[in-house]
């Protein structure tokens, strides 16, 4: 099924999605918000620039975006994948607690806040460019894996990342010697061992958009986990 949604308000989107098939294409994208919100069911292929919040509260379906997407992606996501063909913008799987979302280009502010898991529930985001500041900010599960496969002189992440962050891992093809982590987190290279629980992740990334994984693994990778349970412990008057 091909829908047209030039002329269509989000509502109005979901609503033909809902009564379509189970395979969509949509085309004429042009910044409508919520498409897919709660989705379960559905594969859904979308041509052009989907607005916020594209897959919020995923329960399971798939999305493929040709091109870059905007803010919170994945927002609040259960299960599912996403899957963006480009660029995204802040807050990437905001408050995310399962699912899988892929991005070929760069995130911008705050991908992967608020990320959380709940047993077998562990949400995973793969960006294969870089991140702007805060990337994993309060983060409370979860896999980041950012690959810095951009070609601009910056940082693989800019300021402040990891901030606040209690639960969770964060991968960096980095060895991030000039990247200044909270001392709520430690930083040390990836064993091995590390890269092997991983590089599943990975292959999916590399076999989405025609990557190698050998080459993109004989790098170094900086892992980063939380130091502490107890985060804000040195804001506290009395501890």
């Amino acid at each position: 099924m091909v829908l047209d949604v030039k002329d269509l308000q989000y509502n109005e989107i979901n609503e033909q999605l809902r009564a379509g098939s189970d395979d969509i294409q949509i085309t004429g994208c042009c910044g409508q918000r919520f498409i897919a919100a709660g989705f379960s069911d559905k594969k859904i292929d979308i041509s052009g620039i989907p607005g916020n919040a594209l897959g919020a509260y995923l329960n399971g379906a798939t999305i493929n975006v040709n091109g870059n997407a905007q803010d919170a992606v994945g927002d609040t996501m259960n299960a599912g994948k996403i899957i963006i063909h480009g660029s995204i913008g802040d807050a990437a799987g905001y408050a995310m607690r399962g699912g899988e979302i892929y991005v070929q280009g760069d995130a911008g502010y705050r991908a992967g806040i608020h990320m959380k898991e709940y047993k077998e529930k562990r949400p995973v985001i793969v960006i294969g460019g870089k991140c702007g500041s805060f990337l994993g900010e309060y983060q409370a599960g979860g896999i980041i894996i950012v690959l810095g496969l951009s070609d601009d002189e910056r940082e693989i992440v800019s300021n402040f990342p990891c901030t606040g962050m209690h639960g969770g891992v964060l991968y960096l093809r980095s060895d991030a010697k000039n990247i200044d982590f909270p001392s709520n987190v430690s930083a040390a290279e990836a064993s091995a061992e590390d890269l092997d629980a991983v590089k599943g992740y990975i292959n999916e990334f590399c076999g989405l958009f025609g990557y190698n994984t050998d080459e993109i693994l004989n790098a170094t990778f900086t892992k980063v986990v939380p130091d502490s349970k107890n985060p804000y412990k040195q804001m506290y008057v009395a501890n």
